[in-house]
């Protein structure tokens, strides 16, 4: 069916509108999804929330531009048919607008309760609502062939799996070779070269393969079927990867391990950035703080309890200073000239009266716009992992804990695998706010849009401004529940959640299965949890939560998008005339 083309630049206010409800589903993707992927670090306290900001802000546009390609699916993962729109494309442009509103509305309400839900699944769900609302259930694919709505549902179950059994194995390896060892910590600092070797070696292959867009691909048509594999240009694939991992395995046996021995093992304060010049860096003086500090970072629970009848002491003592100052202080009384006031006083008194007033105005606004500010990066500056419910408190102390050095080993390598899983999020998911702008962009520039929409730079940048704001402003809501609330975490436990969520993420890409990027940390969290051997390590109200809205994701974007839409497409309107026109000689009843 030919495509009637619509005249260019109609519907202007379709694109203005689309273009706000863009900016807030890539906000609430940076405040939800975004923030799913450095929840674990920022929880274990490898990295603070504004350093998380910032790495965010290349990763995402890192993905975004380097996988992300030129071109996006117009319509999600293929849900619906686009054909059925060919001959109003002004309905197009309704229907991705509507979408926009129903997706971008329930992940942000969603967020404000602290609930990691899919941004995927939120716009599958609303273009879901959309279809039904305009064409009917028989324009939606419910069918596992195609991407349907049956994978859609089974991977609420296959994500959480598959990545908590990828992070389990991981962790239990590090467990029994590492932090069971006789000496943990050198059993540690001789295995960082191993650990930083194989995940730059997933990383780059990641990157260099296109994530499954390049001619190296793994195709399989449902579960159970043999996997065909393309081999396209894998040769230069793993020369690439591998050169750059033999570099990465190089650079930890010169300088990294050589660190972490002064560091660790012999105490000495060094920074950070001492690890790339550490042959040229004299002998420090010994960190006579490190144990604390230590303590303060990973296991704070810990040190909170050594110091409570500490601090506990001292405010009984300051308590007792004060009654005894408060008990000998008399308020003088005031003179009886103080009291009295002539007539000029008065009025010199009302005249300061209104000075007073008009600085009390200018005071009222400084203050307004300081609360304001405060309001805005709340989160920015909040320790995360220090927020904690009754029952996440539990948790934690169920937890088994390991030497602090040795996890100090892994902060490291955490932050490697969370930007690695925001880099993977960029090349994925920025796609869900910028593909339905792109398309409603060139239906209004161009008058109609094939199967693929051109995305144009100041998309790519509009969408990346909105998610790391998104995540700085708004994030702490997602992260206090995922980082903090679910079960503890420590940085060896966090690098074992994201490597298990972020392989699950890549295998899944490979082979075109459904999986969410969300449901996958969630379930590498839960599993890393029960290794502490009991259930009470894991808050399970939280769990249940999380599910919860995950079920909801789709009825409720569908609905929100559909009601929008119908009531755009068929509700009154001053152009065509009513379905019944009204006849002014009929009786009355």
């Amino acid at each position: 069916m030919a495509v009637s083309v619509l005249e260019p630049h109609s519907f202007t206010w379709i694109f203005a509108v689309t273009l706000m409800f863009a900016f807030l589903d890539a906000y609430a993707i940076g405040a939800n999804d975004v923030a799913n992927s450095f929840a674990t670090s920022v929880g274990s306290r490898s990295l603070k929330l504004w350093q998380a900001v910032i790495i965010a802000i290349f990763t995402e546009f890192g993905g975004a531009i380097a996988l992300g390609g030129s071109t996006t699916g117009t319509i999600k993962d293929g849900i619906i048919n686009l054909g059925l729109f060919d001959k109003r494309q002004d309905l197009l442009m309704a229907a991705f607008m509507s979408a926009l509103i129903g997706s971008s509305s329930w992940v942000m309400f969603a967020t404000r309760f602290g609930w990691p839900v899919s941004t995927t699944h939120s716009i599958v769900g609303a273009i879901i609502g959309v279809g039904i609302s305009g064409f009917g259930s028989n324009a939606v694919n419910w069918q596992w062939d195609g991407k349907g709505v049956s994978q859609i549902v089974a991977s609420w179950l296959i994500a959480p799996t598959v990545a908590g059994i990828l992070a389990v194995i991981i962790y239990l390896l590090t467990r029994e070779f590492v932090f069971k060892a006789r000496d943990s910590l050198r059993a540690g600092i001789y295995a960082i070269p191993f650990y930083f070797t194989v995940t730059t070696f997933i990383v780059v292959f990641f990157i260099t393969s296109k994530n499954g867009r390049g001619t190296l691909k793994f195709d399989v048509k449902k579960p159970g079927d043999p996997v065909k594999v393309t081999q396209g240009d894998l040769p230069t694939v793993l020369a690439i990867t591998g050169g750059v991992s033999a570099g990465v395995l190089l650079f930890c046996l010169l300088f990294a391990v050589p660190y972490f021995v002064r560091r660790l093992v012999h105490e000495e304060k060094l920074r950070w950035y001492h690890l790339f010049y550490v042959w040229f860096v004299p002998k420090q003086p010994k960190d006579e703080n490190i144990q604390v500090w230590l303590k303060k970072t990973f296991t704070p629970q810990v040190l909170d309890k050594e110091l409570t009848e500490v601090e506990a002491a001292v405010d009984v003592k300051e308590i007792t200073a004060d009654a005894k100052t408060e008990s000998v202080a008399v308020a003088a009384p005031a003179p009886a000239a103080a009291v009295e006031q002539t007539v000029e006083q008065r009025a010199a008194g009302q005249k300061l009266q209104t000075d007073v007033s008009f600085s009390q105005v200018v005071t009222t606004i400084k203050t307004s716009v300081a609360s304001t500010y405060d309001l805005a990066t709340k989160g920015l500056f909040m320790d995360v992992a220090s927020v904690q419910s009754s029952s996440a408190k539990n948790s934690h102390e169920a937890a088994v804990l390991y030497d602090n050095k040795t996890e100090f080993l892994f902060s490291f390598l955490q932050v490697m695998t969370a930007s690695f899983a925001s880099f993977s999020h960029g090349s994925n998911d920025v796609a869900n706010a910028i593909g339905p702008l792109a398309a409603v962009y060139a239906i209004w520039s161009d008058g109609q849009v094939g199967k693929n929409a051109p995305v144009q730079t100041w998309m790519l940048a509009y969408g990346g401004a909105a998610i790391d704001l998104g995540l700085a402003l708004y994030g702490w809501h997602v992260m206090i529940n995922l980082g903090n609330n679910l079960t503890y975490h420590s940085p060896s436990r966090g690098f074992c959640m994201e490597l298990g969520a972020a392989l699950s993420v890549l295998t899944a890409s490979f082979l075109a299965l459904p999986v969410s990027t969300t449901q996958c940390i969630v379930g590498a969290t839960i599993g890393v949890g029960l290794c502490n051997g009991t259930l009470k390590a894991i808050n399970w109200r939280m769990v249940g939560w999380s599910m919860f809205s995950w079920i909801l994701t789709l009825p409720v974007a569908g609905i929100l998008a559909g009601l929008i839409y119908a009531l755009l497409t068929r509700g009154p309107n001053f152009v065509s005339p009513p379905y019944t026109p009204y006849n002014a000689t009929a009786p009355a009843f």
